[in-house]
């Protein structure tokens, strides 16, 4: 299905989300941009509180004793000269005991650490300098830290705690959102309503509204970037991913291609837009959460962004004829194709179906939409687990070229491909692909989300899909799943192959067999199988 352009890291929702500063986890590949002036001093790790002085109030002269100091006066430690954040290293470790590992990306690892001054837990995130090779990397995560601290203290957006730096790594230390994803809260509770949507929707565009006020454009909404604070009734949704966001300069026309397809917004295909596409995300999430499924669907990429520019919306298929026509009305602004006639954050927050206490219905939402939200994060998963085994299967010739085209990109011979060698190859053959874009690539080819790209990872990815979906791989990967050689992959079979790649819980599994399972007869047979693997996703009915 769609793949992700910047980071849609699977491997580390199930660790409280977090990812890598600077696009290491699932914020994605990361737009260099000039950092905002003022970076150099935002960046140390105690910011003062923003109160300052009174206007028009002196600030009162230092005392001074009455002897005159024999002493030297002390000399401020000079920063590093390799030093990314501009301030003298410093030890995470004095103030914060390092625990368990969370979550890894391909920039570092974030850790559950314990400040020791107060007992509290908070999230670590340890970024690699030595995997910082560039300027634009550097300033990227410079960039990202900014903006964290700039928006922090907003209710719907991660608290920053604070950034140290020693020789090895960059550690940011940021509030601990232990209450796991949005959709799995959704589908915990099974009662799900309008106006249930509406309090999400509301948060979601909060985050939105304060992006712009302060001066950013997110540029990566999707329902993976928020997490609940805490695992109670009522916590808070939080924004936990940056990696994308950039300081809006005036006048500025932005051109990189960056997002998740899905969520991405139509003037972002054209390659010339501003912030109104978060406004363009947070509709089509709303979508989401009214309907289950995206607005926008096809099997490939392509076919994504061709129904994205094509801009139809289907309102027409249940649950939509029994959604309230005040909800419609609120996704068709969103969603609206010319962003200067969009409706802006502040518009969408007045909406009477958004207000709190507005016209949103309690009124629970028909339970498909709950088994559809269940299918759209859980489908794509089995599809590329079925083409992750047909590469594990092709013949030496079939794959004539990759291996020696993986060899020559693996410079460390550790079996892996890393970011740094993937950019430093593509390089050498000539490739004019923008930092942004070869950290696109890598996402899409790092199935199991890593954070590097092992030789069935890069076969999967760059073998082109007609061999893949050749009928004898398709039935080798058929038998794979049919461990006793019976012709059918029974519910079981197919219940332990997915649970073994965590893939879902059993009623979610249990509901995509039912889908695939087009005779009902309680199995999957090879045509089904084919089917499923072949076909575009129907709007509203089956997932591929």
């Amino acid at each position: 299905m769609g793949k992700c352009l910047s980071k849609s890291k699977d491997s580390e929702r199930q660790h409280n989300g977090y990812r890598s500063v600077g696009g290491g986890e699932g914020g994605g590949g990361v737009h260099h941009q000039k950092p905002h002036s003022h970076e150099a001093a935002a960046v140390h790790q105690q910011r003062p509180e923003r109160r300052g002085l009174p206007v028009n109030q002196e600030p009162q002269p230092a005392w001074k004793p009455t002897v005159a100091a024999k002493t030297p006066k002390p000399v401020a430690p000079r920063p590093a000269d390799n030093t990314i954040l501009g301030k003298p290293f410093e030890d995470v470790r004095v103030h914060y005991t390092i625990g368990k590992e969370l979550g890894r990306g391909q920039f570092g690892v974030t850790y559950l650490c314990t400040e020791i001054s107060t007992g509290k837990k908070y999230a670590c995130k340890s970024i690699s300098k030595r995997k910082l090779v560039t300027k634009n990397d550097k300033e990227d995560i410079k960039r990202e830290i900014q903006i964290m601290q700039d928006l922090s203290g907003q209710p719907n957006v991660v608290e920053f705690k604070g950034c140290y730096e020693d020789k090895q790594s960059v550690h940011v230390c940021m509030e601990l959102c232990a209450g796991g994803e949005l959709f799995d809260r959704i589908i915990a509770k099974g009662h799900y309503s309008e106006r249930a949507a509406s309090s999400i929707c509301r948060a979601i565009v909060n985050v939105v509204h304060i992006c712009h006020f302060m001066g950013v454009m997110h540029r990566d909404l999707k329902p993976e970037n928020f997490l609940l604070s805490s695992k109670d009734e009522n916590a808070l949704l939080k924004a936990t991913d940056f990696g994308l966001s950039v300081f809006i300069e005036e006048g500025k026309v932005y051109r990189d291609i960056v997002g998740s397809a899905y969520y991405v917004a139509p003037e972002v295909l054209r390659r010339r837009y501003g912030k109104e596409i978060d406004i363009w995300s947070a509709g089509v999430i709303l979508y989401i959460l009214l309907s289950g499924v995206p607005p926008f669907w096809a099997e490939t990429e392509k076919g994504i962004f061709d129904a994205i520019m094509e801009g139809e919306i289907d309102f027409s298929s249940s649950p939509w004829p029994s959604i309230s026509n005040s909800a419609k009305d609120l996704v068709r602004r969103m969603l609206t194709q010319d962003p200067k006639k969009r409706i802006t954050s502040t518009q969408v927050l007045e909406h009477p179906w958004i207000r709190d206490g507005g016209e949103a219905s309690d009124k629970p939402i028909d339970s498909a939409v709950l088994s559809r939200m269940k299918q759209f994060r859980a489908m794509n998963k089995l599809k590329k687990l079925a083409l992750k085994v047909i590469a594990e299967n092709l013949s030496e010739e079939e794959i004539h070229g990759l291996k020696a085209m993986f060899t020559n990109l693996d410079t460390d011979n550790s079996g892996t491909i890393t970011y740094d060698e993937l950019k430093s190859g593509l390089a050498r053959l000539g490739s004019k692909l923008t930092e942004a874009e070869v950290k696109q690539l890598m996402e899409a080819a790092d199935v199991d989300g890593s954070g590097s790209i092992d030789y069935i990872e890069f076969i999967t990815a760059t073998m082109h899909r007609h061999r893949l979906e050749r009928d004898e791989h398709l039935y080798k990967a058929f038998q794979y799943f049919d461990k006793d050689n019976s012709g059918f992959i029974t519910r079981d079979e197919l219940e332990s192959a997915m649970k073994e790649y965590g893939m879902g819980d059993e009623a979610t599994i249990r509901e995509i067999i039912s889908e695939v399972d087009t005779d009902n007869d309680g199995r999957i047979n090879y045509e089904e199988f084919s089917t499923m693997m072949k076909s575009g996703m129907q709007p509203q009915a089956k997932l591929f």
